[in-house]
């Protein structure tokens, strides 16, 4: 596919979405107020530093260095060190290296260079390091020094709260909950893209058009490159949905090219279209995040035609002692019928956060059915313990299991065994306060009948903690 072709298409798509602009959306965050870091560093805003009087943090010099009288040439200065400990008793089952404990450490750097209230620049360098891990670093764990992100932004005001930007170059995207494009925060090294983007953006509603490259992971210094044999594209727009309280609504259109792309039934070159829906509400004390996708394209000389349907649904009782949130996530994703046919109807989840079910990443989001009980306390008010206890099924049993990459773990098409296993977890979280974080995990993995049968099925023991600082 030509990326300007591709461009094109989904920017027409953009037009056809904003037909519709709600007028009496609701304002968002108004331009001063204080924001907390986001997942994305290029999300943030510190104009409000123009005042004096509300500069209070010790980093405070560094988000507001201003060239101009008026305030709005000026330069921010950010980073992030991640140090984290992880540790596997039977990778993989069994299936992999001894189990080991290793060390990850990530550095992030940024400057975000405001040239007027219409034209921007930001670059983020990152540094991910891997020590003692049995077998080596694996393809998301290590990469010395490389560009992250590189893009220049051009503004154009329509009105008060509508705004229209054209990215372009190196960016991190991420939409939804991230099952299907994300920054992959999990793994050690994050996921970017080459490419452009345009936003469209008025009160709470926000429209995107992209057409990108993921960047490939490299292991040494600035030899990160295009992966030219990967596109995505897409239209992603969130809206608000009146006829729930509080709620909203995703609509959406993904598109995938690859080259060359390997699931159970064989490699072939893969042209897939993905077209979902997402109704999400975040405020308590009812929060629930509803998703529904379907896909269809081709697999070689085969046509595709599969589907997701996921769900996260939660009750906080405020008034109880530690204001206990009780969750259940039930999600299912296709999987393939019959690896003889060239029809394929396994999912492919794209581009997933790398931490999809847990941050031991057994399971990938293909060929599963998967039912998620948990609970929250806020043990006070910077620390929060989460339980939950995940089962994990084959959708089909023609299918194998496969890992967050995609890649297949276990083919399992002579067995008709579908339970998969379950894991109990722990989730320590600590906001010790806005620039540290610590976090600890633990979980065991229950290894099933299907895990078992095709051997080998040991039970696997997972460790993680990590201190995350932010500035």
């Amino acid at each position: 596919m030509n990326i300007y072709h591709g461009l094109s298409v989904v920017l027409s798509s953009m037009l056809l979405l904003s037909l519709p602009l709600p007028s009496s959306a609701a304002s968002g965050m108004a331009k001063s107020d204080p924001q907390g870091y986001s997942l994305n560093r290029a999300d943030e805003d510190y104009r409000y530093l123009i005042d004096p009087a509300r500069r209070s943090d010790t980093w405070d010099p560094l988000k507001y260095i201003p060239f101009s009288e008026s305030g709005s040439c000026y330069l921010t200065i950010g980073g992030e060190a991640r140090e984290r400990y992880e540790y596997f008793s039977h990778p993989n089952w069994g299936g992999g290296p001894p189990g080991s404990g290793y060390w990850l450490q990530r550095y992030f750097l940024h400057g975000d260079l405001h040239l007027g209230e219409n034209a921007r620049l930001f670059a983020q360098f990152q540094s991910s390091l891997e020590n003692d891990r049995t077998g080596g670093p694996r393809p998301t764990d290590k990469d010395e020094l490389d560009l992250h992100q590189a893009f220049l932004d051009l503004k154009s005001d329509f009105a008060a709260d509508t705004t229209f930007t054209l990215r372009s170059g190196r960016q991190e995207l991420a939409y939804g909950s991230q099952r299907l494009v994300s920054v992959r925060e999990g793994p050690n090294v994050r996921q970017s893209f080459d490419g452009f983007r345009a936003i469209l953006h008025s009160g709470w509603m926000q429209i995107d058009a992209f057409v990108s490259r993921p960047v490939t992971t490299k292991r040494y210094v600035f030899d990160d490159d295009t992966d030219d044999s990967k596109t995505l594209w897409g239209t992603y727009a969130v809206l608000p949905f009146p006829l729930f309280p509080k709620a909203n609504i995703d609509l959406y259109y993904l598109g995938l090219n690859r080259h060359s792309a390997m699931f159970r039934q064989g490699t072939a070159g893969e042209t897939r279209h993905s077209l979902g829906t997402r109704l999400w509400r975040t405020l308590a004390p009812l929060d629930y995040n509803f998703e529904a996708l379907y896909q269809w394209g081709s697999f070689g000389d085969g046509d595709i035609r599969a589907w997701t349907v996921a769900s996260d649904t939660g009750y906080t009782f405020v008034s109880l002692p530690f204001r206990p949130r009780l969750g259940l996530r039930a999600d299912i994703a296709s999987g393939d019928d019959d690896p003889a046919d060239p029809d394929l109807q396994t999912f492919n989840p794209l581009f997933p956060k790398g931490a999809y079910f847990s941050e031991a990443g057994l399971i990938g989001p293909a060929n599963f059915i998967d039912l998620n009980p948990s609970i929250d306390l806020h043990l006070a008010g910077s620390v929060t313990l989460t339980f939950n206890w995940d089962f994990f099924w084959r959708e089909s049993t023609s299918d194998g299991i496969y890992n967050n990459a995609m890649t297949l773990v276990r083919s399992g098409t002579a067995n008709d065994a579908r339970y998969i296993g379950s894991m109990p977890q722990s989730q320590l979280v600590w906001d010790i306060d806005r620039h540290l974080t610590f976090v600890a995990i633990y979980g065991h993995f229950f290894a099933g009948g299907f895990l078992k049968d095709t051997g080998p099925g040991k039970d696997v023991d997972y460790v993680t903690t990590w201190l995350d600082y932010k500035f």
